[in-house]
């Protein structure tokens, strides 16, 4: 006997509706996830408004509502069934908590009444498990309280350090009948994520602008709560009103367009070994004033390459009290909101001359030398030349100010931290904090679905890719135009450099895979792809890709120089 109900379809209210119009209401507009049992107590069009992207893996739900919720500034969600699914959802949590993005996830549980972690089916503390990963984690234990629990969620996800929150929702109250029973207040989700205030942050402020007026060559180290805080057109001001040169972690490249004379560029402890150049020490080496505003230690860029060279003084300007003052402690600690630092450091010196921003064009000459060097390795292209192809095209098929550069995680992603042109702020995405293997198919998901008018283009290692390539089939259900270039040396070529730098070689074993053929298995799940092997070749490629106006994916056999040398900025 059919154990399915007949009749039909249930129209009642339940806490489905609930807890999905509360979403709604705080400026949610995509679930993405995969659904388990639950699916009897939730369909998810309970909320006219709302959107669920069904993904094939739940680290790419976690990872596409990271990239949503960063790009239109407001929080977004992701969704996972009760035991295993929630687990895997963890890794997405842990990506959002590390690049502070405002992630509402969501997972089901086992019914309130049988709700027994590690004895019942499927069934673990799912509370215990994202405490650490969020700044707000609870269980739904009555109906009514769903509003609040969501309200909860979200005021913790927007508040600096803006980082996910998690709700456990037993299966049995999630599709319950009852209801909140009175209408709840409106919603309130901040424009901007809230931000600490210190008390005498001005007096702090006016010590900052006097650093700065005796500095002879003062440099801006940006980082991503500075775009998050809406600074990005007063510090462009500033830094061109006083010539001001801009360094940038990974998130934050884009805060001045990639060919600006001031843009110093993103930095990366790989860089001196990548370009074989002492690029750390031309960058920092004569600053004696270093101003970080919006820095954030887990973005990677350590204070300890910006202390190459003379003496320096810093000034750290951030919307939290600082969390690591054991490897950072300023002379000067201004808590506040960034912008209205830059705002009011930039009336503060209206009479100031502007500076001379000392000379790096030796790193700028080495860096354009590279890119252009037209040897083709044996065996495959270099990252290096993919990258300036990918740059070109980009510049081809992009208006000003749009594109987006997305990297998944490998010995790659330096390259493109170093080479890859950012035309926008957040122009450039990677799994900066956690650096989460397999990241790039579900950041190509959320900036595409973000920025539909815009070219997305995904730079992959063939290891990270097909940890995660499953979900290639959700890009082309979608329809969802990426340009994906997998960079394909057949093995994790970034431990292959760390063996090379604790070994001087390397062991096969450890690193190496048999070959995938990535243009078959993208055509498997509904991708046109090509093969590229040179310059010209993948020239050709990238045109085609962003003149189909759906998914394409171009291989590439790459080759890496694993020289020892010059990676010393990697100790800590």
């Amino acid at each position: 006997m059919s154990r399915v109900p007949t009749g039909g379809p249930r129209t009642e209210p339940t806490t489905a509706h609930a807890l999905l119009r509360r979403l709604h209401d705080h400026g949610v507009r995509t679930v993405f996830g995969v659904v388990g049992r639950e699916a009897a107590a939730i369909l998810f069009d309970e909320a006219e408004g709302v959107d669920f992207v069904l993904t094939r893996h739940e680290f790419t739900a976690g990872v596409a509502a990271d990239v949503l919720a960063r790009l239109t500034g407001r929080p977004q969600a992701c969704w996972a069934t009760l035991g295993p699914g929630m687990t895997n959802l963890t890794t997405g949590v842990a990506t959002a908590a590390l690049d502070r993005s405002p992630v509402i996830a969501l997972a089901a549980q086992s019914e309130s009444y049988d709700l027994f972690p590690n004895d019942t089916h499927q069934c673990l503390d799912s509370v215990a498990v994202m405490r650490p990963l969020t700044k707000y984690a609870a269980e739904l234990r009555r109906p009514d309280d769903v509003t609040d629990l969501v309200d909860s969620a979200v005021a913790a996800a927007t508040t600096e350090p803006v980082g996910p929150g998690f709700l456990s929702l037993p299966v049995d109250l999630l599709g319950s009948r009852t209801g909140p029973s009175a209408t709840p207040p409106p919603a309130r989700t901040p424009a901007r994520p809230l931000v600490t205030v210190a008390d005498g942050w001005e007096e702090a402020a006016g010590r900052a602008a006097e650093l700065l007026a005796a500095a002879r060559h003062p440099v801006l180290v940006v980082g991503a709560a500075a775009i998050r805080s809406g600074a990005v057109p007063a510090i462009r001001a500033l830094a061109e009103r006083l010539r001001l040169p801009v360094v940038t972690t990974y998130l934050a490249k884009g805060v001045l367009p990639h060919d600006h004379e001031l843009n110093f560029g993103a930095v990366t402890g790989y860089m001196d070994g990548i370009l074989s150049f002492p690029a750390l020490e031309t960058l920092f080496g004569p600053a004696d004033l270093v101003v970080t505003l919006g820095y954030d230690y887990a973005e990677d860029l350590r204070p300890s390459m910006w202390r190459h060279g003379r003496e320096k003084t810093t000034v750290r300007v951030a919307p939290t009290a600082n969390p690591v003052p054991r490897v950072y402690r300023p002379d000067v600690d201004v808590v506040t909101d960034v912008r209205a630092f830059v705002e009011h450091l930039d009336r503060s010196t209206a009479g100031l001359a502007a500076r001379t921003p000392h000379d790096i064009t030796p790193l700028r000459e080495r860096i354009a030398a590279f890119v252009a060097d037209p040897g083709q390795p044996g065996g495959g292209l270099g990252v290096h030349q993919v990258i300036d192809a990918m740059n070109t095209v980009m510049a081809e098929a992009a208006a000003e100010g749009e594109g987006t550069f997305v990297s998944d995680i490998g010995f790659f992603r330096h390259y493109g931290v170093l080479l890859a042109h950012a035309r926008q702020p957040f122009g450039f995405l990677t799994s900066s904090g956690c650096s989460s293997f397999g990241y790039g198919i579900g950041a190509a998901i959320g900036a595409q679905l973000a920025r539909p008018g815009q070219p997305t283009f995904l730079l992959a290692g063939d290891g990270g890719f097909h940890s995660n390539s499953a979900d290639l089939e959700t890009v082309a259900r979608l329809g969802l135009p990426v340009v994906t270039v997998v960079v394909n040396n057949d093995a994790n070529g970034l431990i292959e450099l760390y063996q090379h730098l604790g070994h001087r070689r390397s062991h096969a074993p450890a690193v190496r895979f048999t070959g995938v053929d990535f243009t078959a298995l993208a055509r498997a799940n509904g991708v046109e792809a090509a093969r590229a092997t040179s310059r010209d070749d993948l020239l050709a490629a990238l045109r085609k890709g962003v003149g189909l106006g759906r998914p394409f994916l171009v291989e590439v056999p790459v080759t890496y120089d694993f020289a020892a040398g010059g990676f010393g900025a990697l100790d800590i």
